[in-house]
C-alpha cells in the first residue's frame, strides 16, 4: 500500500482528528474555539494539527493574534480518489480458474469452487443462478458431444458427478439444455443470442 495513503489513514483513525476535521470542513478555526469545540485542551489539539498538518490534510494561516487552521479540502478529495481507485483493484477480475483450470467468468468459478470438489458435485445449489452454472458445467463434462444420449448411459455418466441423477436430468430438461425424447437425451441447440 501506499505509505503516504496509509499514513493519512492513520492520521484520521483518531477520533477526535476526526471530529476537529469535521469542523474545518465548515470553516477555518483557530486553536482556542477548536479546543472549546470538542472539549479537548489546546495543547491536545494542536498535537492533532499537527498531526493532520504533516499528511497534508491542513494547513495553518496566521491571523493576528492567532493562528487559523482549515481543512486542504483538495487533499481530502484525493484521498476519496486513491480509496476509489484501491477499490477497483480490489474488485475480482472478470475471469478465473475453475475447478478443472479452465478460464472462467468469475461468478461462474467462484460457484464451481463452492459446489464441486474434485470430479464430484458437493451439493445442488438452491439457487437458480448458481444451479445454472452448475448444470452447463456438468453438461460440458459429462455430455459433450452432440449425439443422442440413452437415459442408461446419462444416468451413468452423471453418476460419476453427482447421486442423484434423476434430479440433475430433470433439471438438464427443466432449464434447455438437454432435450428428452422416448428416453434418449439430446444437447439443446444454442440460441442465437
Amino acid at each position: 500500500m501506499d505509505e503516504d495513503l496509509l499514513a493519512t489513514l492513520k492520521a484520521l483513525s483518531d477520533a477526535s482528528r476526526l471530529r476537529i476535521v469535521g469542523l474545518l470542513a465548515a470553516r477555518p478555526y483557530a486553536v482556542e474555539e477548536l479546543a472549546a469545540a470538542v472539549e479537548l485542551t489546546p495543547g491536545t489539539v494542536v498535537h492533532h494539527l499537527r498531526r493532520l498538518e504533516a499528511v497534508g490534510l491542513v494547513e495553518s494561516k496566521p491571523r493576528h493574534p492567532y493562528v487559523e487552521y482549515s481543512l486542504r479540502a483538495e487533499r481530502l478529495n484525493a484521498l476519496g480518489r486513491q480509496l476509489g481507485a484501491l477499490e477497483r483493484v480490489r474488485e475480482e477480475p472478470a475471469v478465473l480458474p475453475g475447478p478443472d483450470g479452465r478460464s472462467l467468468p468469475a461468478f461462474d468459478a467462484k460457484v464451481l469452487r463452492t459446489f464441486v470438489e474434485g470430479d464430484r458435485l458437493v451439493s445442488i445449489p438452491a439457487q437458480e443462478k448458481k444451479k445454472l452454472v452448475v448444470l452447463r458445467y456438468l453438461l460440458e463434462r459429462y455430455l459433450p458431444e452432440d449425439r443422442p444420449y440413452p437415459e442408461k448411459e446419462v444416468n451413468r455418466r452423471l453418476a460419476l458427478f453427482h447421486p442423484d441423477v434423476a434430479s440433475l436430468r430433470r433439471y438438464l430438461v427443466a432449464y434447455g439444455l438437454v432435450t428428452r425424447e422416448a428416453g434418449v437425451y439430446r444437447r439443446a441447440p444454442r440460441s442465437s443470442s
